[in-house]
Parts: structure tokens; C-alpha cells; sequence
């Protein structure tokens, strides 16, 4: 970690005087991402709505510089600030055989929204924790600038094409380097992310108006077309079905032998100003609660209530408010029942449990071999883009003998590898000793940045933070952070 320093002879100090005070800063620093489940099903429910139009719209991850950035050799060895360390992987994945590498369970992609309102994404993968929920990517793949955490941030492991096959997993607690947080310094660019147990949103069910009232989770009304014959018998049960016809239709009496009910939506200071029972301008069944997303809650124009934001649940509701109008039912008239629907989500359990994670390694000597996972899709400085980002790629090689720097992001200890991969594998893991059987290996760096060392337009190297005592802390403080479950056995909301 850096410190910024003053010449002892330039004041006149000793050096037991500028000793660090006891409340020095901690070489790590938290933020929270959606602690609360509610949120947290919220940004979920953004990024899968109308199967993954939000997924599929995200663009990798590209670093704030409009040149690529140069290596320059710092002549160090790397030396470690302390022993060496690991923690071993754990794995859900069988022991196999093969020539090629086999890319493991625990990559995928996080996606998250920049200030900007820009959907974006890195690489990423599950790390091994007492929690078994942590994510091991990119700091900047969190932290904006060094100022802030993402909007809406997620991990989805196996991630492909829109399509998240073992669920996804909300972040809830960001862990970093003190120095990447208050200085946007890439020595310390890594960050350890402590994710909710994942969940899929998938089968719908319908349920009484009871039941739908009393959900707490993703739920929407449908209107099904019935008959008139039917409509008379359900006629009874009024708030459940109306009629929609000629809008000069002729008004009628509720007990005029022939008259049928629609229902008009009115605001809710007329709804609560009508009275209750059967007649023109009554009360027309109960309210009925629409939930939308925040771009079509922003664009509702209509009588309904939209509040003034989300609700304390975190979701984007409208309040539609109906009253009765009795008609004559003339000729072309259609006729509905509200059918109430629940979406029922899936606990898939903590993300360790599901896809296994990754083993952690520090202040490990340099000029080691690594396999290193991402999903690259930038083209290359010269325009050539042979990386679409869909699938995961890998490089493997050993490490420079010498660590590096980079004067543009204030990178003085970098470890390289020579790798043609781009951005968009930005936060993959540089792993030590890949068993290719198992699938698992010692996270000992992520990919933080990429160089045209030969400037013939062509990505040729890659580097990442080395991982030494420091990263050490920032990763246990991280293995202690403790989520929860967003949705109940029943698919329902938790608080």
C-alpha cells in the first residue's frame, strides 16, 4: 500500500516522529452494494426482465483512457510483505480427464449500471469463503473512479447469452483496498464482493385475490376473455370480471334485466370518494396493485397512483383505482375475468454451494505459472475483433520475473503475463497450480489492464494487482460478511 511520504531532511524530523498513529487507516475498505433483499430482487428483476433485454444490451467493461496504456519495468522482483498463503478451493465439480482446458464452473459475468446509466460488464468467479458467497473480480469492475460503488450490481456464474442456468447472485457487501477506494490507485485494483444467495425467476401461478393481495414478491393481473354466459354467473363476485364494448354505449340500471358492468379507472381521490355496492359510479372491487419496471413506471401517465417512488419493498408499483359503469350490452361487447398471477422465484442456495469456488493464494513468488478465464470481446487497438464476449476464453504461461508499472493509473507493482486477451475480461482470475480435472485452482490476481507492448496494434500482455498481505486483509475482512436468502421457500419476498 502507498503512502504519500516527506524527505525527513526536508523537515527536520526523525523518523520515530512520522511512525503511523495507532488509528492509522486500514488497508481495506467496504461499501455497501443491496443489502436488503427487497433491492436486491429489484436488480435482478432489471436485468432478466423480457428475457435479459438488459443482459443482452450490456457492453464489456472498457478503462478511461483513450490510449493504451504503456508497461514501463520497475526492476523489482516482487518482493512478498510477508509469508506465503492459500486456502485451498472447495468444488461441486467431478475429477475428468482431458487435453484441452476445461473452463471451470465458478467464471461468469458481473453486470452493473455506471453513472452514466450505461449496462456493463466484467469477469468474474466464486472464491472459496467461510460464507461460501464471495466474488472475486476487478476493483474497478465495483468502484467507479475510486468514488463509488455500481448501480444494480450483479454475478451470474456461466453466464450465456441472457441466460443464467445456476441463478443470480446480488451483491451485497464490496471489499477493496483502502488505496483503490480513496485514491483510484490499480495496485490495489481487485475487490471481493459478498453475495446474496442466488435465485431464479421463472414459473408463474394464479392465485385467489387474497393470496395475490397478500404476496410480497413479483405478481401482475391478466385479463382472460370469457363468455356472456359465463360472465353472467360471475357477474356476482363483482371486482373479478367487466365487459368492454361500444364507448356510446347506452347507461342502464344494475338491475336492469339486460345490463352489464364495465369498469372505469379513476383517480384515487374519486375511487375514495365513491360509495360501496352496485350502481353507476360505485366502487368497483378492490384496488389492484400493478408492479412495472422503473422505465415504465417513470413513462405511466395514467389516473393511477404511482406515489413518488419505489415502495419500501424497493418495487415500482402503480395503484389502479376502478369505479362501475351499467350498460345496455348492445352487440359487439366482449367480456373478462381477472386472472391474478404470482411470479414465483427460486432459492438456488449460497453461490460456494452451487458452482464451488476458487482457492485464494498471496505473496507468492513471481515468474509462476497461471491460467487466467475471461471473457475478452473489445476489439484490438488496431479495430480487429476476434473475442465476441459470449463465451469464456483462457491464457496460460508463467508470470514476468520482474513487476511493472504503468504511470497512467498510478500502477508502480504489477505482475504480467504475455496474453492477447482484451477488455470485457477485465476481474477474470489468475489462477495458481489449475487442476484441469477439477477445475480449480488458487486465485492469485485478477486481470486488471491491458497493453500493446510491441505497439503493432495487437493486445499482447495483461496485468493484474500482486496479491500480497495486503489483499491478504482485504479478503478476510470480506470472508466474514454474512447474506441472507431474497425469496422464501413459496417463492414470496423476504424483508
Amino acid at each position: 500500500m502507498k503512502r504519500l511520504l516527506i524527505p525527513l531532511a526536508a523537515v527536520g524530523l526523525s523518523a520515530a516522529v512520522l511512525a503511523p498513529p495507532a488509528n492509522a487507516a486500514p488497508n481495506w475498505a467496504t461499501d455497501n452494494l443491496l443489502p436488503k433483499p427487497a433491492d436486491a430482487y429489484g436488480a435482478a428483476a432489471f436485468w432478466l426482465d423480457s428475457n435479459g433485454a438488459a443482459l443482452k444490451k450490456a457492453t464489456q467493461y472498457n478503462l478511461d483512457s483513450k490510449q493504451v496504456p504503456k508497461l514501463v519495468s520497475s526492476g523489482s522482483k516482487g518482493a512478498p510483505d510477508g509469508k506465503p498463503g492459500m486456502t485451498g478451493p472447495t468444488t461441486t465439480a467431478k475429477a475428468g480427464a482431458s487435453k484441452n482446458v476445461n473452463l471451470p464452473k465458478t467464471i461468469g459475468k458481473v453486470f452493473f449500471l455506471d453513472s452514466k446509466g450505461q449496462y456493463r460488464w466484467c469477469s468474474a468467479t466464486s472464491i472459496q469463503s467461510r460464507n461460501r458467497n464471495l466474488v472475486a473480480t476487478a476493483g474497478h469492475c465495483v468502484y467507479e473512479h475510486g468514488d463509488d460503488v455500481y448501480q444494480k450490481w450483479i454475478f451470474i456464474p456461466g453466464y450465456y447469452q441472457g441466460r443464467a442456468p445456476w441463478g443470480v447472485y446480488v451483491g451485497a457487501y464490496a471489499f477493496t483496498a483502502y488505496d483503490l477506494d480513496t485514491y483510484d490507485d490499480y495496485d490495489g485494483d481487485y475487490a471481493f464482493v459478498a453475495v446474496h444467495n442466488g435465485f431464479m425467476l421463472g414459473a408463474e401461478k394464479e392465485v385467489s385475490f387474497k393470496e395475490f393481495k397478500d404476496f410480497a414478491g413479483d405478481k401482475w393481473v391478466k385479463p382472460g376473455e370469457i363468455s356472456a354466459s359465463e360472465f353472467r354467473k360471475c357477474v356476482l363476485n363483482l371486482g373479478q370480471c367487466w365487459s368492454v364494448g361500444a364507448k356510446d354505449a347506452q347507461l342502464a340500471g344494475p338491475d336492469h334485466p339486460d345490463a352489464v358492468v364495465e369498469k372505469v379507472e379513476v383517480s384515487k381521490q374519486a375511487y375514495a370518494a365513491a360509495r360501496t355496492g352496485r350502481g353507476q359510479g360505485f366502487k368497483f372491487g378492490e384496488p389492484i396493485v400493478e408492479h412495472l419496471t422503473k422505465t415504465q413506471w417513470q413513462a405511466y401517465k395514467g389516473p393511477g397512483d404511482k406515489g413518488t417512488g419505489p415502495d419500501k419493498r424497493g418495487n415500482y408499483t402503480v395503484i389502479h383505482y376502478y369505479t362501475q359503469k351499467w350498460v345496455k350490452p348492445g352487440t359487439e361487447r366482449k367480456y373478462y375475468q381477472a386472472h391474478y398471477i404470482l411470479g414465483i422465484a427460486k432459492d438456488m442456495g449460497r453461490l460456494g454451494d452451487v458452482v464451488g469456488g476458487q482457492g485464494f493464494s498471496w505473496n507468492q513468488p513471481l515468474n509462476q505459472p497461471v491460467t487466467v478465464f475471461g471473457y475478452p470481446s473489445a476489439p484490438h487497438p488496431d479495430g480487429d475483433r476476434p473475442f465476441s464476449g459470449v463465451t469464456p476464453k483462457w491464457c496460460a504461461g508463467k508470470t514476468g520475473t520482474k513487476s511493472w508499472q504503468v504511470n497512467t493509473f498510478r500502477v508502480e507493482t504489477h505482475q504480467v503475463l504475455k496474453c492477447s486477451m482484451t477488455p470485457g475480461a477485465d476481474g477474470g482470475p489468475w489462477l495458481l497450480k489449475y487442476n484441469n480435472g477439477k477445475r480449480t485452482g488458487y486465485v492469485n490476481g485478477v486481470t486488471s489492464m491491458f497493453y500493446d507492448n510491441d505497439e503493432n496494434g495487437r493486445i499482447d500482455y495483461i496485468s493484474s494487482a500482486i496479491f500480497d498481505g495486503e489483499t491478504a486483509d482485504v479478503y478476510n475482512k470480506a470472508n466474514y460478511a454474512a447474506t441472507k436468502s431474497v425469496v422464501g421457500p413459496n417463492g414470496e419476498l423476504l424483508k
